[in-house]
Formats: structure tokens, sequence, C-alpha cells
């Protein structure tokens, strides 16, 4: 019995031992795996790239429907001689979002942007923000890309733009109105009046909507009217506030100057509209 309990020991010591060093081959090949995927770097010069861009998307992909299933076989085949050209990632991603396919499409641009984070980051923020719905991360990706590559534009609009949606979005309107504050102020100061764009006047004018300063925010759809004089979506929110601010007669017929110009298809006019309903567009019975 002596004996049996001396090899039962013997065998319990040398089973822990055993395991304790295939996890630690097991957590080191992870970390080669991960070292490995970061320090990836193409073999390509960026004139051969170019000439692959050149023959897997000019002359190969676009050739093609943009939904088709041969339009993501010939960026395959790019990607098997260089996966690090940010660029096959992003045409990859790009007819699967115009899909609602946003499962699908994410991974793809997320490996746009490890290639090339200051060419695609923030369009994936973008992304986030106007097609998959990811309000918060699309804050956290636009944050980041400014605080490492300055303030700027995507899509005709600034950042804060964006970041000042998603709050809204969020029903963070207060702090949605602050940063849409900001950006106006800016683009006066460094570009006078003429330079504010009908849209962002719109958002910045249902932040204050949304809180209940109707006379602030009359003040900006009307200055977004001047711009878009048939900005249906504007109109409606003006009407609504002419009503809650006691002009029904008023009210009834800027509303009906709205229906007339949403029926003639005078709406938001994002060239991306046409894939997604932007945030506030009205839905007409």
């Amino acid at each position: 019995m002596q004996n049996l309990n001396q090899a039962l020991k013997y065998l319990k010591k040398h089973l822990l031992t055993l395991l304790f060093i295939s996890v630690l081959i097991g957590c080191n090949h992870k970390k080669n795996l991960k070292t490995s995927e970061e320090n990836e770097v193409s073999k390509f010069t960026q004139k051969q790239q170019d000439s692959l861009i050149e023959v897997h998307l000019k002359n190969g992909a676009w050739a093609h429907d943009t939904y088709s299933q041969e339009w993501q076989k010939e960026i395959d085949k790019g990607l098997k001689k260089d996966s690090t050209v940010a660029y096959f990632w992003q045409q990859k991603a790009m007819p699967l979002f115009k899909q609602s396919k946003y499962e699908l499409g994410m991974p793809f641009i997320d490996k746009a942007v490890k290639y090339n984070p200051k060419r695609w980051q923030d369009y994936r923020a973008f992304i986030k923000c106007i097609f998959s719905k990811q309000y918060k991360d699309a804050i956290v990706d636009f944050r980041n890309y400014q605080d490492q590559y300055g303030y700027g534009f995507v899509m005709d609009h600034s950042y804060n733009f964006y970041i000042a949606l998603s709050y809204l979005q969020l029903n963070e309107f207060e702090k949605a109105e602050g940063i849409f504050e900001k950006d106006y102020h800016k683009t006066i100061q460094e570009n006078k009046e003429g330079w504010l764009h009908h849209l962002d006047l719109f958002y910045y004018g249902i932040s204050k909507y949304e809180q209940k300063k109707y006379e602030e925010a009359l003040e900006l759809f009307d200055k977004a009217l001047e711009i878009y004089p048939q900005f249906s979506d504007v109109q409606y929110y003006k009407a609504k506030i002419l009503y809650k601010l006691g002009k029904p007669n008023e009210g009834q017929s800027i509303y009906k100057d709205a229906k007339e110009n949403a029926d003639k298809g005078y709406s938001i006019n994002e060239d991306n509209a046409i894939y997604e309903r932007y945030p506030y567009q009205v839905r007409w019975p």
C-alpha cells in the first residue's frame, strides 16, 4: 500500500509539471502568432502593390458588378499575392456595407485599418456611425483617429460632426449640442458662414429641439433652409416646433411644403443616403 501511495504521489507531481510546461508552450505559441501578425510586412514595393491593384481591381473586380461573387473572387486573387494591401480589404468590405451585411464587412475593414490606419480608420468610424449604427464604437474610433492624426473630414463632414451625431443617436443631447456648437463656430471663424453645411445646421438644430430650445432650433433650421430651401426634413421639424409654440396656421403651411418637397425627393442628399436612412430622416406615411 505504501509503495502504491508513493507511486501516485510521483505520478501526480510529474503530471502537474507536464501540464505547466504544456500551458507555457501554448501561451508562447499564441504570443508568437500574435507578434507575427502584428509585424507582418509586405514583400512587395509600393510600385508592385500599385501594379497588383491595377490587375486585380481596375482590370479585375471593377470589370464586374459591385455586388457579384466575381468582384470578391478577383480581390481574393490579389490578396493571395499580398494580403497587406489595405485597399483590397476596403474594396471587399464596401459592397457588403451597401447591402447591410455589416457583420461580414467589418472584419475586412478592420484589416484595411490594420495595414493602413491613416487612410482607413476614419472611414471605418464613418461606417460605424452611418451604416452599422455602432455609435459608441464610432466615437472611440473618431477620437482615437483625431488623437493620432488631428482634426479632419470624411465624406464631406468633420470628425466632430459624426461624433456629435453619434451622441445625438445615444440621446446624449447636451453633449451633441456642445460639439455641434464648437464645430459651428470653428467653421465660421476659419471659413466664414458660406462654408456652413445644411446637414450640420439641421443636426445642430435637432440637438436643441430635443432639449426644447425651440427658438434656437428654429434659427438654425432657417439657416439650413437658406442653403437648401426644399429640405423637407428641416421643414417637417420646423412645422413641429411651430405647432408647439402655438402657431398652428404657420405650422400647417410649412408642413404642407415639407410633404410636397418630400414627394419630389428633396430630403437628405448625402451620397450614402441611397443605402442608409440617416438619423432623424422623416418616415412619411
